[in-house]
């Protein structure tokens, strides 16, 4: 039993030296950049550790994995070499850790960005990397390296090594107490049992941007980095010179930039509050006026009535992290991949908030789940939003079992919320999720549970219901005469499933679209061009008179042009719509999956060239 507990202590020390020695490296990184570090209060100062701490831990956990299992040859191998083996591991990895370190606390001050591959793009040509950069930084930085390298060798031979001549011995029954050790490591590298795994947006926390960076882990952005990809410059989808694809979307989009349809003026005041909430999953395909079940959304139905209806709108992706990119930023989404999650690239995108805070409004945000999944939260801060509010501000008996409060708890918030509210005008942006499955919410499942289609529309039933109540209440209020209520989705779905329906095929992107309010001039009208989401910002920022050139990508929604087109991505293709047909491209098949009308190569020409040329813009980022 002795050699057991003297193995698991061993392990144990080990993992605290890594945690320790991260937590060090922190300090270290305040103190490098004690100029920016001195503008923090003291409770942001005490903030960065406690959030940063998590990192520390995951990190350390990944570290110490192979060691952990080399113990386990202990039971059945050379122990002195086991010893050597271990030793060397370490200091590798001391090497490498501080390497890396030096090289974010001498970038950071360039980049104002944490450690990332990026700095790796430039080893071929160092002259680029290092042209701002004088002799005497960089001599100050290798012997950092050097000292920093001498001490934490000491101390790992003093605190782990020191007068160990071999590693114990245990018996073969401790096994599986070993492999438990190695098991348990999951939970700190995941950052514990939550629904979505630790990422960077779990430690930002203020509105500060240096507060934020300074809590996140430089190693663990290196490693996240490096498995994500995330500096990839080679563009998959390149079918044209740079210059003819760019020209080939160029006249695609022109012709729709300028608003002339016939329903202008939209707005019967200049700047309205504006309200808009995004539905998870909500398709086209269960709304009565887009040829769906009528009896889903009552609600809504009703209101399409009282408002401006679009019903040829579509989503640009197909997840959520996609759908607030091209809804929030007029950006449109990559397939596999999600700039949403990168964050050295997300900060670059322009947010609607931002452009509204121009004109004077007020910002608020609020999704009743983390918001930390897909690195929303990184991806909001810093671009002009006054309050983000995610999960914790709701108990937890308002939790369903998975992703965060029912609906009706989040819009009852936000109708408090509004009661108080005397800031105008205002902009608020509102995020659903009891649609998403496992589809749980309290009541009645209106359309029962005994398959996934109908526990989905009951679901739909839920929050339409949640949705009709916040409207009721909206209508009573002073503001509701000059306010402005966008609904739309993040994403289609593929529920209810059509018969013959391809699995990506535009009846899955296409989405409903609605504004209501007393700030719209007319009622009871139906806008038919094509659209989609990476045009609503474009759009409605031209609508109220402010700056709309940062969404470079999207068109007037109210333009009258017979050239209107869509396209959106998926993992393996995308799809490409005009209004005489459209296009399913398949990436493997390389060919169209799906055709409908006579413009098949147009269609190919046109969404190779906006995919060559926005993945382009992606990888620029």
């Amino acid at each position: 039993m002795n050699a057991l507990t003297n193995k698991i202590i061993f392990n144990l020390k080990y993992y605290g030296f890594w945690v320790s020695y991260f937590v060090v490296a922190r300090f270290l990184f305040l103190t490098y950049h004690f100029n920016s570090t001195k503008n923090l209060e003291i409770s942001e100062f005490f903030y960065v550790l406690i959030y940063g701490f998590r990192l520390d831990l995951s990190i350390a956990a990944y570290v110490v994995v192979l060691p952990f299992s080399l113990l386990l040859l202990g039971v059945f191998t050379k122990r002195k070499m086991l010893l050597k083996v271990h030793q060397t591991y370490s200091w590798l990895m001391v090497l490498l850790m501080n390497l890396l370190l030096s090289i974010d606390l001498f970038l950071y001050s360039y980049w104002n960005t944490r450690l990332d591959t990026t700095f790796l793009r430039y080893l071929n040509t160092p002259e680029l990397m290092f042209a701002s950069v004088n002799m005497s930084e960089i001599l100050t930085s290798l012997l950092g390296f050097a000292a920093l390298s001498h001490l934490t060798f000491r101390i790992i031979n003093y605190l782990i090594y020191n007068e160990l001549e071999e590693m114990d011995g245990a018996p073969l029954w401790s096994l599986p107490i070993l492999f438990l050790m190695i098991g348990v490591l999951i939970l700190p590298i995941r950052g514990g049992l939550q629904t979505i795994p630790i990422n960077q947006s779990n430690v930002y926390f203020s509105n500060k941007i240096y507060a934020n960076h300074a809590a996140v882990n430089y190693a663990w952005n290196f490693m996240h980095a490096i498995t994500k990809h995330v500096d990839a410059d080679q563009n998959l989808f390149v079918e044209y010179p740079p210059e003819k694809a760019l020209t080939l979307f160029d006249t695609y989009r022109k012709p729709l930039l300028l608003s002339d349809s016939i329903q202008r003026p939209i707005f019967n005041t200049q700047k309205p509050n504006v309200i808009l909430i995004i539905w998870e999953g909500f398709t086209g395909k269960i709304v009565g006026p887009m040829g769906g079940d009528s009896l889903i959304t009552p609600y809504f139905n009703k209101y399409i009535k009282e408002g401006l209806f679009f019903s040829n709108f579509y989503a640009n992706g197909d997840r959520t992290d996609k759908g607030l990119v091209s809804l929030l930023s007029g950006y449109y989404p990559q397939p596999k991949k999600s700039i949403i999650k990168m964050p050295m690239k997300s900060k670059k995108l322009p947010l609607l908030s931002q452009s509204m805070k121009l004109m004077g409004y007020h910002n608020s945000f609020y999704y009743g789940g983390d918001l930390n999944f897909g690195n929303m939260n990184t991806y909001l801060h810093n671009k002009g939003i006054d309050e983000i509010y995610g999960s914790e501000i709701f108990e937890r008996k308002d939790w369903n079992s998975k992703w965060g409060v029912h609906d009706h708890v989040l819009f009852d918030r936000i109708i408090e919320d509004l009661k108080q509210n005397k800031q105008h005008p205002f902009f608020k942006t509102i995020l659903t999720l009891t649609s998403h499955e496992p589809y749980e919410f309290p009541g009645k499942y209106r359309f029962g549970k005994n398959s996934e289609t109908n526990k989905f529309k009951s679901s739909m039933a839920y929050t339409d219901k949640a949705f009709g109540d916040f409207v009721a209440f909206a209508k009573t209020q002073d503001w509701w005469d000059n306010s402005l209520i966008i609904i739309t989705a993040d994403h289609g779905h593929p529920l209810p499933k059509n018969q013959g329906e391809v699995f990506n095929a535009p009846s899955r992107f296409k989405i409903p679209m609605l504004w209501l309010g007393g700030a719209l001039t007319n009622t009871g009208v139906v806008n038919d061009n094509l659209g989609s989401q990476v045009d609503l910002a474009y759009t409605l920022i031209d609508l109220l008179g402010g700056d709309n050139s940062s969404f470079e990508f999207g068109t007037h929604l109210f333009n009258s042009n017979e050239k209107q087109f869509v396209h959106y991505v998926f993992n393996e293709g995308f799809g490409t719509i005009n209004n005489s047909g459209h296009i399913v491209y398949d990436f493997i098949k390389k060919d169209a999956i799906q055709v409908e009308g006579k413009e098949e190569e147009i269609l190919k020409s046109q969404g190779k060239a906006i995919l060559q040329t926005t993945y382009q813009d992606f990888l620029d980022k």
